[in-house]
């Protein structure tokens, strides 16, 4: 049996981690400033992390939610203190695409509508709802189409009040990430962040920060969303949750009230799950890496704007885009074969940076000079 073939490889085989560098089969060490799509939030096999998954795995490794699991009371707990949402509630489940449906399915419970708002540029995943409020229609499959979907342009404050005025009544949700990550690291404005706020107050409907990527302390705040003074519904989240280990989930505001069966999931929530997640807070509070998120990032970010041949600069925190003219569309594999450094990438020609939360200054500028020759190259 062979593959399915559906991702472009390349001939890199990484066998050891540590921190933000990984090495491959030769040897050949590289730094990670991408952190397998922003998972990686507090380092690669950090033995805090790596401590609290042993141990557990020699308890128990796996039940299902049919019996009490405290260490998901526990981790409860630790997130509404970290986020500072301690009076929202949590459900776990395993991926980004799965909070974020959760999160639609919930909000249509809620209110009983069906229409969603969501926007250009936007990415929310590849199953059925997440994939239909996704903006690539290469990836939504006949049977994901639906009417019920309303795109409208990112930011566009005047777009979104008209909508309102015109379908609120039958407008269940309005779903965005306060940065898009695969749209091209491209940031919501707080006003327009406030005017969802106050358009969801106005129509009853449900505001869901989409944080997979944007959020656990990535752009100097705990969600991204947070730095417009305003609260969401919702906020899922996913990605470095687990640093690397599957686990996501919904926060969600105390207005839902559950009931039995209303939402469910086999592996989410399961002990390892739990304990890595536990580990990445415990590490992100007690190192502060939420601050140094904000710091590394600016440094970088200031430091990157100095150089002429560069478009913009887009991003906050360690959720950066670095925007080049086409005609240095070269430049992430320059950075990957001559520097060693993994970087991701936007079409058509944006360079994302989305480290380990405890990058270091001294990594920051690894990447400065080696983007530097790059440029030259």
């Amino acid at each position: 049996m062979n593959l399915f073939d559906v991702y472009p490889l390349n001939d890199i085989e990484i066998t050891k981690a540590a921190g933000s560098n990984v090495w491959d089969a030769n040897e050949q060490q590289y730094l990670d400033l991408y952190g397998g799509h922003a998972v990686i939030s507090i380092g690669h096999t950090h033995p805090h992390y790596v401590s609290r998954l042993t141990n557990q795995l020699n308890k128990v490794g796996f039940y299902s939610n049919s019996v009490k699991i405290p260490l998901q009371v526990q981790l409860a707990e630790k997130l509404g203190e970290v986020s500072g949402k301690k009076d929202f509630q949590l459900f776990l489940c395993n991926s980004g695409a799965e909070a974020n449906e959760n999160a639609l399915k919930l909000a249509s419970f809620y209110n009983g509508r069906k229409k969603v708002i969501a926007f250009t540029g936007a990415f929310h995943g590849r199953t059925s709802l997440a994939v239909a409020v996704t903006d690539n229609p290469k990836i939504v499959a006949p049977v994901n189409q639906t009417e019920n979907v309303i795109f409208l342009p990112f930011n566009n404050e005047i777009a979104l009040e008209e909508t309102f005025k015109a379908q609120g009544n039958d407008i269940s949700a309005v779903i965005m990430e306060g940065i898009q990550g695969v749209g091209g690291i491209k940031e919501a404005s707080k006003s327009f962040l406030q005017k969802i706020r106050a358009l969801c107050d106005e129509y009853n409907a449900v505001y869901i920060a989409d944080s997979v990527q944007c959020g656990y302390g990535r752009t100097g705040s705990f969600y991204s969303h947070d730095y417009a003074g305003v609260e969401a519904d919702i906020y899922t989240m996913a990605k470095g949750m687990g640093n690397g280990f599957p686990v996501a989930g919904i926060s969600i505001a105390p207005k839902f009230k559950p009931w039995h069966g209303e939402l469910g999931t086999t592996f989410g929530g399961n002990h390892l799950a739990c304990a890595a997640a536990l580990a990445v807070l415990e590490v992100i509070e007690k190192d502060n890496l939420i601050k140094n998120a904000e710091e590394v990032g600016n440094y970088l970010i200031a430091e990157l704007k100095k150089f002429e041949q560069v478009v913009e600069v887009r991003g906050r925190g360690l959720m950066i885009g670095i925007e080049l003219p086409s005609e240095l569309a070269h430049v992430k594999k320059e950075l990957l074969f001559t520097h060693h450094i993994f970087t991701g990438e936007a079409k058509p020609n944006v360079i994302r940076l989305l480290p380990a939360l405890n990058l270091t200054k001294a990594h920051a500028d690894e990447f400065l000079e080696a983007f530097g020759r790059a440029l030259k190259a």
